[in-house]
Parts: structure tokens; sequence; C-alpha cells
């Protein structure tokens, strides 16, 4: 049985806003905001509480913080009109951005200061699983805080890891992760537009490949929008500049080398050069189409 919890979703981007539409589902009392208003508003429409997050942070039981990196997250929990000195004692925090280990565990030390839970939660799964409540959570804390956040993870994932009892191993393997779904997206990119050079239609190139051993999760989900033409948002460009840099930096503190994250990383950079930022991360097959003069599927005309 569900405990109704009084949450705040901060972040309605397309994950922030499936994962607010899951607590929604679950029974749990929800207020929405983003730095867009259109966003909060929506979601109001949709059954979400109204109310400013000044007027309500003092009685909610959670606070998911969905925004883009580690300043965002420390800016909504501890900026000028930061969250959390107004929380409750036990209220938690589960935190989402793909962000250092390092950042994580200053964050829950921050948090723990003034009694509240912090939950190193980075989620992997895409905008639609995560409207489903449906998605991974690499998840690490004190037991105190999985406690405090079970109700909210119940609404927005099915499968939770629990990876430690401290904040930090979370967003590192949310790291590895994203080294290799990002490397996925840029070699999906690269083999289509390769394939293209040979003669392979990209829907016969989805067809085939998803079905053979050089597929992978990213392919099968990104290689048709290509092929759709349709580079409508569900994860951008511009997130892999910030999480495979987020990547190396950690590689370099650890003085590992990561040559083949490195080029990933240059085709997005390369992307967002391009003026593609805002688009899906599919878009950076439209590099490998200009470089090679290629015509990828709606850009005929």
């Amino acid at each position: 049985m569900t405990t109704p919890h009084r949450t705040a979703v901060i972040g309605l981007g397309s994950m922030g806003y499936g994962i607010a539409q899951s607590c929604l589902a679950a029974g749990h009392m929800t207020f929405g905001y983003d730095i867009n208003p259109d966003q909060a508003a929506r979601f109001v429409t949709e059954g979400g509480t109204p109310g400013a997050l000044s007027e309500v942070a003092g009685a909610l039981d959670a606070v998911i913080v969905v925004v883009l990196n580690a300043a965002q997250t420390e800016n909504v929990l501890f900026g000028p009109e930061g969250v959390v000195p107004h929380l409750h004692k036990g209220a938690v925090v589960m935190a989402c951005a793909t962000v250092p280990p390092e950042f994580a565990r200053q964050m829950e030390a921050c948090c723990g200061e003034v009694g509240v839970h912090y939950l190193d939660a980075p989620i992997s799964g895409g905008s639609i699983k995560a409207a489903e409540g449906a998605l991974s959570v690499m998840a690490s804390g004190t037991p105190d805080a999985f406690a405090a956040a079970a109700e909210v993870l119940k609404a927005t994932a099915t499968t939770v890891f629990e990876l430690g009892d401290q904040a930090g191993p979370g967003s590192a393997m949310k790291a590895v992760n994203q080294l290799l779904a990002g490397v996925h997206i840029a070699t999906m990119a690269e083999a289509l537009t390769f394939g293209m050079t040979q003669g392979v239609d990209p829907a016969q190139f989805v067809e085939v490949i998803s079905k053979c051993a050089g597929s992978s999760w990213m392919l099968e989900n990104r290689a048709p929008h290509i092929v759709a033409g349709d580079y409508t948002p569900h994860s951008s460009v511009n997130i892999w500049p910030k999480d495979l840099g987020i990547v190396l930096d950690i590689a370099k503190s650890a003085s590992f080398s990561a040559p083949i994250t490195a080029a990933a990383l240059q085709q997005f950079v390369a992307a967002a050069g391009m003026g593609l930022g805002g688009e899906d991360d599919a878009a950076v097959a439209k590099v490998y189409a200009r470089n090679a003069q290629l015509t990828l599927p709606g850009d005929e005309t």
C-alpha cells in the first residue's frame, strides 16, 4: 500500500515531467517546479498541486531534483532560494542529475547538517519509462535515506540498485553508464552513416543490425529517430558534452585514460557547434552526414 507523500519535483524536463506524472499517478500530493513557468502550469492542469515552493517546502516529505548538472543541483538545494533550509528534519532529497561522486558526498554532508536525508539517485531509462514509473535508479545513501525515499522510489522506478550506504557510489555507477551510453550513440551514428556510404539504407540498417551482435539498446532506441528524420528531443545533444565531460574529469582524477570516451565527446561537441544542441542526441549523425556529404532521411528537400 502506498503512503501518500507530499513530494516536489524540481526540473520538469522530459525526465522530470515523467517522474512528476508517476508520483501523481501513485497517489502522492505532487508539486512541480521548473524555470519554464509553462511546464509548471501544464503540470497543475494535469492534477499537480499548485503552490510556491517557498510556501510549501516546510511540509514536504521528499524533493526530487531532476536538473541538468551539479551547479543547478547545488543552486536548487542551497542557492539564494534553496529548498533544503526550509525542509523539516527527516525529509529526503532524491538527487537525480549526473554529477561527480565527490559532489554527491558534499551535498549529502550539507543536507545532513540540517537533518535532511540525501539520496544519491541518478536515473536511467528515458522519458517514456519516467512517465511509466519504470526507471532504473542507481542509488546510494544511508539506510535512513533509502527508507525516507521508499515511497517515491516505488512510484518512479521498477529497478532500484542499492549501491552503498553513503552518497557517491550511485554517481560513480551513473558515470560508467553514461560512458557506455554516449559512446554507443556516437558509434550508432557512425555505423549508420558508414553504411550509407556503402548503399545501406538507414531503415534497412535498423532492421538488420538490431537483430545482430552489433546492436545495443541505444542503437535500437535512437537509430529509428534518424530513419524518421525526427529529432524531437527526448535526450538532447547538449547533455553529452556535460556527461562525458564528467566521465573524463573522473577518469583524469583516477589517472585513467579513456580515449574512446574522448572521441565520442568531440562528436557531440561538433554537433552542438552546428547548432544542434537542443535536438535529440541522435542528431549527432548529422555531423557524420555533413562530413561525408550524405543526405539523411527527412533532409532530401
